[in-house]
């Protein structure tokens, strides 16, 4: 991982979740020899998961940060080299491409891989980032199992948190929905499959303004918009709902994105990861605002080095 300002890759991997990692060992096993620049979170929001129980191969599940580890080590043992650093500009305009590490360092590619991920948007609370894993979550598929027979919150009010409301109906005694309006922004549908369901509840004009527990989660105290009162509501998990914002700032507007800013990828071409600049490729949550699971990720990282590496044979051999 030594400092590689001026050094110039065939294929450079920019993010190190699931997506890119597995893009770097197919890469690395094409013989691309692939530079991976870390990102300001290494291994990506499965560092920040607890026990992972839906990853294929981990009979008794495993913890996010080792899964993610285990990617780190067969991509490296491949043949992977790593850059410590975030991604601050690229410029595209031309090849090979430039990128700026930490606004100091430049690498050059002659094929990119953007494997940059999403973050899920938060309330912005200090309790609620202490308590993040335990209690709190932003993903009722990754987590919604641990919850069987428990009373849960969901804080928001469109199709996402109806989607993760409904989910978590198949576990929890009791599904809360916190909006701060005094109605859903989801689509009709979903909002009638919600007020129809047992177990699920609303609490109008709400916001939290706290989330309480020491270790774990508690409660969260809540108060009313329109009338100011404040109350504590118990709960065993709270899921925060309220979207998520694909880390694309650093491409300036250089690639076709669909209206949240998520990665336009030609899925169901003969290269399904290539982005509306030749030699750019995406996977992962960058592009999918969709699926966002680990699994999903990699497979997609799987088809961006594939599409990556016959498309530099291309260039090699145009004939």
């Amino acid at each position: 991982m030594s400092e590689q300002n001026g050094s110039h890759h065939k294929l450079v991997i920019i993010g190190s979740g699931p997506a890119g990692l597995t893009a770097a060992i197919y890469a690395a096993r094409a013989d691309l020899e692939p530079l991976v620049i870390l990102g300001q979170q290494p291994g990506g929001q499965l560092t920040i998961t607890t026990e992972v129980e839906n990853f294929p191969g981990f009979v008794e599940g495993v913890m996010g940060p080792e899964l993610m580890d285990t990617f780190h080590r067969q991509a490296e043992r491949m043949g992977t080299d790593f850059l410590w650093g975030t991604v601050t500009s690229v410029e595209m305009s031309q090849r090979p491409f430039t990128i700026t590490v930490d606004e100091q360092y430049e690498v050059t590619a002659e094929a990119l891989i953007i494997s940059s991920g999403a973050t899920a948007k938060m309330l912005g609370l200090e309790s609620e980032s202490r308590l993040l894993g335990r209690g709190v979550s932003a993903c009722a598929t990754c987590d919604g199992a641990f919850f069987r027979d428990q009373k849960v919150l969901v804080v928001g009010g469109g199709d996402t948190a109806a989607e993760e409301a409904l989910f978590l109906t198949k576990f929890a005694k009791t599904v809360t929905l916190i909006h701060r309006r005094d109605e859903l922004r989801a689509s009709k549908v979903m909002a009638d499959r919600l007020s129809k369901h047992p177990k699920v509840d609303f609490m109008w004009d709400t916001v939290i303004e706290e989330v309480l527990g020491e270790d774990v989660l508690t409660a969260v105290r809540v108060r009313n918009v329109k009338t100011d009162e404040v109350a504590d509501v118990e709960c065993d998990g709270c899921f925060i709902a309220i979207g998520h914002k694909p880390n694309t700032e650093f491409f300036d507007d250089q690639l076709e994105t669909d209206d949240e800013g998520y990665l336009v990828t030609k899925a169901g071409h003969d290269a399904a990861t290539l982005t509306s600049v030749e030699g750019v490729f995406a996977c992962g949550d960058v592009q999918d605002p969709y699926y966002r699971q680990a699994v999903t990720a990699a497979g997609s990282g799987c088809q961006a080095a594939i599409d990556a590496s016959r498309w530099l044979e291309s260039l090699e051999d145009p004939g």
